[in-house]
């Protein structure tokens, strides 16, 4: 996107798509509905059957017709010929009756005929309501397929007026043509009218209108064809259109801009966009600038243009894309909600998008491998968030392991890759974070918070006992492999420690004598830790966490919160599957504190974690909930709520407000979905047959015959209308009601804007 378009005709160049992009319009809808070009569903009608009683007025009206129109043309009508004589001259016709003496005669009985075959047909269509008929069978069809409809309707029409039209059509044509043709001799006084083609055309012209013209007006055709206008309405000039000011100005002009006096910056804006000199995040990046800092950032348009504001990495697209998305708004389309009654109105068959507003409530995802947890979910928001880095307006961390499809190196600023000696960046397990105190919380979050033996707080303390004194004694944290000879040292080793210890720091004396007491005892958790920290202590990353010598610059999660940055953490495998889970709860951990920190930051903060198994903790999911005042979510991918441990599934899913269930869950999985979900009240139609016992002598014999020519006893049904509470989503249908490649979907806002829980198609 950006590039000019190609040229519609020979020297006459065509506006760049991202113009159409620009001004398409974004109405209006319920959360999580992809608005770009967005048209609401018709209002939903109530569903329901042609009576018995509307088919017999149907079939009644046409079989009479058939038979009047049979009975005339066999001249079986009594007095059928009594008007033709009365209203036409006697020298017509031979005395005593309607014999044609000459031409005149002759074309007044073909008129004749075609007169009383109009007056039959809108008689059949009027008693017989073909057009309520119509409008019945047509009224939830999308636009185009009803125009498709009576299109078709329309040319089997033109076949019985028109038969010699239409190869392979072998009956006789309707009396409407000819009628007409003997109408215009009779009153041009001879055939010699008919030799003018103009006429002749031109009659045919109106008689093709005439029938086309009921077809359509019931499909629309004329609405059709504007809207179909509308969304090829470009400029076909390379200048920008003059502003059309009956209405409202076009994005592609930068109202905003001119609304405040810069109408320079709007002319340069608009100039560039037509010479295709911008693209879709240049857009959306130079409209959160204005936004954000006005009177700078035009300052910095009219130096740099189409440029101004620029990423800092200097990138103004990815190196490809795989998902839809709309940068205006930042939305990421991920399906399509299928039009079924279990859906809300509003949804059905509209295209459901994920964007920040949403994301900020957290989202989490459950699916077995193979049902598109990454590739139509995970993958594509992450896509969106980066691309929206490049326009300001986001920071992203994605965590996955090297084979998660989660977009190549180049589409991210800060690759890490804890085990791979080229790996440019380290990641700081201490978070960039000088106090003690939460340094260590966080590390014991990472290290201890699966360990159900062993109290987070706990481990926090110890950590904190040695970590404190360490860097008040060597002015930094301690590397990995330090810090696990502290954590197994005994009395001897760590009372070296407390000799190098100033003398006036008696906060950290105390804190390391404190670990000096507890070493070695029954209740020492050193020993616990240090085998966590094990998992670390391997060859493979001699070179990373801080390890004392090393030249790989250390990265810190409180990076994203300072600058649009797009981060990805390839956590290592094969082999390491423990160390990989442990600096996910590591990464989660660090993020969501650094996420609730400092002022309110103009960018929305992320973090992805394509694979959150072993990640969750009781403090972690604790905090979750807690981003949603601090514009920041988080991204959780599980293949099963197994993967968490069984006391937090209600927590968690209590915590996000974005849930996921894909298909191919069990049926414990989707009791946790059902019950957050909830139960909704409908409407329900129970009918129960009853017997009918008649009183009368007549009636039990009319019964008796009827009950042994049918075998069924005479029974009348009784109705019965009530509301009743139903879950929305059961166990059991999502676990084996929801087809493969479709998932149920539910979007939260954090100020409390909601989607039901939603079918969707992710295919789609």
């Amino acid at each position: 996107m950006g590039a000019p378009g190609a040229s519609g005709a020979p020297g006459v160049p065509v506006a760049p798509p991202v113009v159409a992009w620009l001004d398409a319009p974004r109405p209006e809808a319920a959360p999580g509905i992809w608005r770009f070009r967005h048209v609401p569903p018709p209002p939903p009608r109530e569903a329901r059957k042609l009576a018995p009683v509307t088919v017999a007025g149907l079939l009644i009206p046409l079989f009479v017709g058939l038979l009047l129109w049979s009975a005339w043309r066999r001249g079986a009508v009594p007095y059928e010929w009594i008007p033709l004589a009365t209203f036409t001259p006697s020298e017509w016709w031979y005395a005593g009756g309607t014999s044609p003496r000459d031409w005149h005669g002759a074309e007044a009985h073909v008129v004749y005929d075609g007169v009383f075959f109009a007056v039959l047909l809108y008689a059949m269509a009027r008693l017989g309501a073909w057009a309520e008929l119509a409008r019945h069978l047509l009224a939830d069809r999308r636009p185009p397929v009803r125009a498709a409809l009576t299109a078709g309707a329309a040319l089997i029409a033109l076949t019985f007026v028109w038969p010699d039209a239409f190869p392979g059509v072998g009956w006789d044509a309707l009396p409407v043509v000819a009628p007409l043709l003997s109408l215009v001799v009779l009153l041009g006084g001879g055939y010699d009218v008919l030799a003018s083609p103009v006429l002749v055309y031109t009659l045919y012209g109106l008689i093709t209108a005439a029938v086309l013209w009921p077809f359509a007006r019931l499909g629309d055709w004329p609405g059709l064809v504007r809207g179909w206008l509308r969304a090829r309405a470009a400029t076909t000039d390379g200048t920008p259109p003059p502003l059309d000011p009956a209405g409202p100005p076009p994005l592609s002009q930068w109202p905003e801009l001119r609304a405040v006096g810069q109408q320079r910056a709007a002319d340069l804006l608009a100039a560039e966009l037509f010479a295709g000199r911008m693209n879709d995040v240049d857009c959306a990046r130079v409209r959160h600038g204005v936004e954000r800092r006005l009177t700078s950032f035009v300052d910095t348009v009219l130096r740099q243009g189409a440029a101004a504001g620029v990423h800092p990495s200097g990138d103004r697209d990815l190196p490809g894309r795989t998902a839809t998305h709309d940068l205006l708004l930042g939305q990421v389309r991920i399906g399509r909600c299928v039009a079924e009654a279990r859906n809300p109105a509003a949804y059905r068959g509209v295209g459901l998008a994920l964007e920040p507003a949403a994301l900020a409530t957290s989202l989490l995802v459950v699916g077995p491998s193979g049902a598109g947890k990454t590739t139509r979910l995970t993958g594509p928001v992450v896509e969106s968030l980066t691309l929206q880095a490049l326009t300001g307006a986001c920071a992203v961390v994605a965590v996955g392991t090297a084979d998660a499809p989660l977009g190549p190196d180049g589409a991210y600023d800060v690759v890490v890759t804890p085990g791979d000696p080229a790996s440019p960046y380290d990641l700081d397990l201490y978070a960039g974070l000088t106090d003690p105190d939460e340094a260590a919380a966080l590390l014991a979050e990472g290290l201890a918070g699966d360990v159900e033996s062993l109290d987070v707080r706990r481990a926090a303390t110890v950590l904190a006992q040695l970590v404190g004194p360490y860097r008040a004694a060597h002015g930094r944290f301690p590397s990995v492999p330090v810090l696990r000879e502290l954590l197994e040292a005994g009395p001897e080793t760590l009372t070296a420690l407390l000799g190098r210890l100033p003398a006036e720091d008696a906060a950290m004396r105390r804190e390391l004598e404190a670990r000096i007491r507890q070493a070695g005892t029954a209740a020492d958790a050193g020993p616990l830790l240090a085998d966590r920290l094990s998992l670390l202590d391997r060859p493979a990353f001699a070179e990373f966490f801080g390890a004392d010598g090393s030249d790989v610059r250390p990265f810190s999660l409180k990076s994203v919160v300072h600058h649009p940055l797009r981060v990805r953490i390839k956590l290592p495998e094969r082999g390491h599957e423990e160390a990989s889970r442990l600096l996910a709860r590591l990464v989660l951990a660090q993020f969501l504190a650094a996420a609730r920190t400092g002022a309110k930051r103009p960018h929305f903060v992320a973090l992805v974690l394509d694979d959150a198994h072993g990640a969750l903790t009781t403090g972690t999911v604790r905090s979750l909930q807690r981003l949603r005042p601090h514009n920041a979510g988080v991204v959780l991918g599980l293949r099963t709520l197994g993967e968490v441990p069984e006391a937090l599934h209600g927590p968690l899913l209590g915590a996000v407000g974005c849930r996921v269930a894909l298909s191919g869950i069990t049926t414990w999985d989707g009791r946790g979905f059902a019950e957050t979900w909830g139960k909704e009240w409908v409407e329900t139609t129970e009918v129960a047959q009853h017997t009918v016992f008649a009183h009368q002598p007549m009636t039990r014999f009319i019964h008796f015959l009827r009950k042994k020519v049918t075998g069924v006893a005479v029974t009348t049904d009784a109705v019965t209308t009530r509301k009743v509470e139903r879950e929305r989503w059961s166990a059991s249908e999502l676990a084996h009601s929801v087809p493969p490649g479709h998932a149920v979907v539910s979007l939260t806002t954090p100020q409390g804007a909601h989607t039901p829980p939603v079918l969707v198609d992710l295919r789609a």
